[in-house]
């Protein structure tokens, strides 16, 4: 689905009044409100957008209350691709105008803006209420199917991305418990080992040990020979002097 061109609308209003002396200034604002319209019209044909708003807007200076000059404001910005100022004067000409139709076509149009502004929300809103002033209006149908289809699209997206970041982290979260695991068993088999080998330090002697060992034993075992060649000794004293 592609979105529609937007139906640009200019109004080009002129009023008229009775009476003669105290309406001249009006009668002057009216007409310099008109001329500066309708040149910002010309340009605006001509695709110098910029230009035509700054006539449209000569001609807001002119008349503070110039709803159709606000609206064209906003036409002309939208051209320049300033969507979210274009919006605020559609929302300003909506407010001055009183039309049915008027009102229908500032919304029609702040749907658009909204639109190509990505906001997606305000312009299925702005299309909604167009539709209630104008229900004739194929284009705010259509660009409101587009609005509401682009919407669910994004949504979608948003449900998508957060599953994947959730998948992630729960990805992430078992991928650490594994490396913790590891890192325990590790350092167990490391407290372990260095048991085994703390065991093995302990239950083994050195060759000096060994040999002050063993010298100690013989010296001792010379020791008892000794102790043994004198109780023997005593011995044989003692049966001799029984014999006697």
């Amino acid at each position: 689905m592609e979105l529609l061109n937007i139906k640009i609308i200019r109004f080009e209003k002129i009023l008229f009044t009775t009476g003669l002396i105290s309406i001249l200034p009006l009668l002057a604002n009216a007409q310099s409100e008109k001329k500066f319209i309708r040149q910002g019209n010309r340009e605006y044909q001509k695709n110098r957008y910029s230009d035509s708003e700054i006539s449209y807007r000569r001609a807001i200076d002119k008349n503070k209350s110039a709803p159709d000059a606000v609206f064209n404001v906003g036409d002309a910005l939208y051209k320049q691709k300033k969507f979210e100022d274009a919006g605020k004067q559609f929302i300003e000409n909506n407010n001055m105008n009183e039309k049915k139709e008027k009102k229908a076509a500032a919304l029609f149009n702040l749907g658009n803006a909204n639109l190509m502004a990505r906001k997606l929300e305000e312009s299925i809103d702005a299309y909604k209420k167009s539709l209630l002033l104008n229900s004739s209006n194929m284009e705010a149908k259509y660009n409101l199917a587009y609005a509401q289809d682009l919407l669910k699209q994004e949504q979608q997206q948003q449900q998508n991305k957060e599953k994947q970041d959730q998948n992630k982290d729960q990805n992430k979260n078992q991928e650490d418990k594994k490396n913790q695991k590891q890192d325990n068993n590790q350092q167990q088999n490391n407290n372990q080992e260095q048991k085994k080998q703390n065991q093995q330090q302990q239950q083994s002697i050195s060759k000096e040990d060994a040999e002050r060992l063993l010298k100690a034993l013989a010296n001792d075992e010379e020791k008892v020979q000794e102790k043994v060649k004198l109780a023997k000794a005593a011995k044989s004293k003692e049966r001799t002097l029984k014999n006697w």
